[in-house]
């Protein structure tokens, strides 16, 4: 992974900010979570950092040390796998879509719950988490 020392000071700042070392894997770990498309799984991170020698469990938990710190987010999505996002500014939860075929994952940014919806499901409890599944373009 080539990535430029602008972006390595960004991520460094960002786990100093939080009260955690900025080690070499944390950095490259905070990077890849980062320009991902979607939340990604420990298996997924770990895919992608193969090259650089750091090894599964530090990896592991480097991502929860991060989202325990608040600087990233760790959510379930029904299949009981773990998924790493980063919490950008002004970020709050969005919804997600999981095709049912192929587990594809896509973040759905900019949806609001319409005044209704919210007055609805406070009735529930509060909501924490939205999920839409179904088969995407790819599948249908």
């Amino acid at each position: 992974m080539n990535v430029d020392s602008s972006a390595r000071r960004v991520a460094k700042q960002a786990i100093q900010a939080v009260g955690l070392r900025a080690t070499p894997a944390r950095i490259a770990t905070l990077l890849v979570i980062r320009d991902a498309p979607g939340p990604l799984s420990h298996a997924d991170v770990s895919d992608r950092l193969s090259d650089q020698e750091i090894d599964r469990a530090t990896i592991f938990r480097n991502l929860n040390d991060m989202a325990n710190a608040g600087l990233i987010r760790r959510t379930e999505l029904g299949d009981h796998v773990w998924r790493f996002e980063l919490i950008a500014e002004k970020d709050s939860r969005h919804p997600h879509f999981v095709c049912v075929d192929c587990g594809s994952i896509t973040c759905i940014q900019n949806i609001e719950l319409t005044q209704e919806s919210k007055s609805l499901s406070e009735r529930f409890g509060q909501v924490t988490e939205i999920l839409l599944r179904g088969h995407c373009f790819d599948c249908c």
